[in-house]
């Protein structure tokens, strides 16, 4: 039986992805290293803001503006202004809240982009207490340390614990930790999500694959 529900919240509880790729992709150009909204979601989409410097630095051979986040969260943070939660996930709470599963959030974003984004869309009241970023461990995602961060602080066995996880990246971080993960295929192609032990297309779904889990 499901102890917990780990879900991450860019794509998942939050349709942030388009947004976030677009201004990413944006600043990137802008700094001499052309990306279009397509490559920035395959190279970056789950992962932090950290392991993006990391990667895009080394094909460019020289660091990135220093204020290049700031100005990123700034832009994102003015989108979020009309940002709404993903179709049917507030019904998918609904149900978990119904039958007593417990669930939290752990999410490659910022604590501060965290709060921005599900204040916006009224689910911060659904997690407050229960929210994890990689700013709280030392490896992101594709490392399983944010997601045996989460369980180990609500108590919880990896072996219990179901993911919900719309990249290639947070997959891989929840199958090295043990975890049951079900992709979320809205907006990835389902062949980056193979690994997950489940994928689905609508939130609809999501409810049976965990009461099956």
């Amino acid at each position: 039986m499901t102890a917990l529900v780990i879900f991450d919240n860019d794509g998942v509880l939050v349709d942030s992805e388009r947004l976030a790729n677009t201004i990413l992709a944006e600043l990137l150009t802008e700094a001499g290293l052309p990306y279009t909204f397509e490559e920035a979601v395959r190279d970056f989409m789950g992962g932090s803001m950290v392991s993006m410097r990391q990667k895009t630095e080394a094909q460019l051979g020289r660091p990135l503006p220093a204020d290049l986040e700031d100005r990123y969260h700034q832009r994102l943070f003015d989108g979020f202004a009309h940002l709404q939660a993903v179709d049917g996930v507030g019904a998918v709470l609904d149900h978990l809240d119904a039958t007593g599963t417990p669930y939290c959030l752990a999410s490659s974003g910022t604590h501060q982009r965290i709060h921005t984004a599900l204040t916006a869309v009224g689910f911060w009241d659904r997690f407050e207490g229960r929210i994890f970023s990689s700013e709280d461990v030392e490896h992101g995602k594709p490392a399983p340390d944010l997601f045996l961060y989460a369980a180990s602080s609500l108590g919880t066995k990896p072996a219990d614990c179901v993911v919900v996880e719309d990249s290639p990246l947070g997959v891989a971080a929840a199958n090295a930790a043990g975890m049951t993960v079900f992709g979320y295929a809205a907006m990835t192609d389902p062949a980056k999500l193979a690994s997950a032990d489940a994928i689905f297309h609508q939130m609809s779904a999501l409810p049976a694959l965990i009461g099956a889990a």
